[in-house]
């Protein structure tokens, strides 16, 4: 059985690694290394390098094959999907096009978790996105922090919608947003995100407005998406 702190030590060759191959270090021009390369490097044993590079292989960015050896998969194959990856993806080089898209994604899927949180939220449902949106007020009192407060409000959302599918996006919504809250803001040039909008949205969803809170999400989503539209197309203006 492996430990707490085996598991700990893969993680951290997972990240490693996955954080190399995102920036590039290994491809076409410097192949991935043989395993006895890698272990020798890295200070691991065989099974923890094995156990990680299958967990590398299930994100999409390598492809194992016994007797053949692991290379690195083209960049359209990787699982943008896993947060770990969109995480690397997103600093490794800042992406507003990359942004875009997932927040087109978004854009899909909240209002439709803000209109499911309005007709089926529970009681404690209900309540944690008043906690979360109260920990946003208390952040414009430099009470709380800012960017965990607003990620809070979202995943409460999602968890309130009640749906298994859009719970399980919680993790790639935080990381995200935490990329997307940080532009957005700076575009607008103020360090909190609008409460007004957020406010909007807690209220419909307890009213048991679903048309309401889909509606309100969807104007919350717009707004960012603008900003994040204008920097992209900045980006390519600039890389001309």
């Amino acid at each position: 059985m492996r430990t707490t702190h085996g598991r700990s030590f893969t993680h951290d060759i997972v990240q490693r690694l996955g954080q190399e191959i995102v920036c590039g270090v290994y491809g076409a021009q410097n192949p991935f290394p043989i395993e006895a390369e890698l272990c020798k490097r890295l200070g691991v044993s065989r099974s923890v390098l094995r156990e990680a590079v299958k967990m590398l292989t299930t994100k999409g960015l390598l492809n194992a094959r016994p007797r053949q050896g692991t290379w690195v998969e083209p960049e359209t194959n990787w699982n943008l999907l896993d947060p770990d990856v969109l995480r690397w993806f997103l600093e490794r080089k800042f992406s507003p096009t990359l942004l875009l898209e997932f927040t087109q994604v978004r854009l899909a899927v909240e209002p439709m978790a803000a209109s499911m949180a309005a007709r089926l939220a529970s009681d404690e449902a209900k309540a944690a996105i008043v906690a979360a949106l109260d920990r946003m007020k208390a952040a414009e009192r430099g009470e709380d922090d800012p960017l965990e407060s607003d990620i809070a409000f979202h995943v409460a959302i999602l968890r309130a919608s009640g749906n298994r599918f859009l719970v399980q996006m919680r993790d790639l919504i935080d990381v995200a947003l935490r990329t997307s809250i940080r532009l957005t803001n700076r575009r607008k040039g103020v360090r909190l995100a609008s409460i007004a909008g957020h406010q909007k949205v807690a209220d419909t969803i307890l009213a048991g407005d679903a048309e309401g809170a889909s509606r309100a999400m969807r104007e919350l989503m717009l707004e960012a998406l603008v900003l994040i539209e204008q920097e992209a197309a900045a980006g390519r203006v600039a890389g001309a």
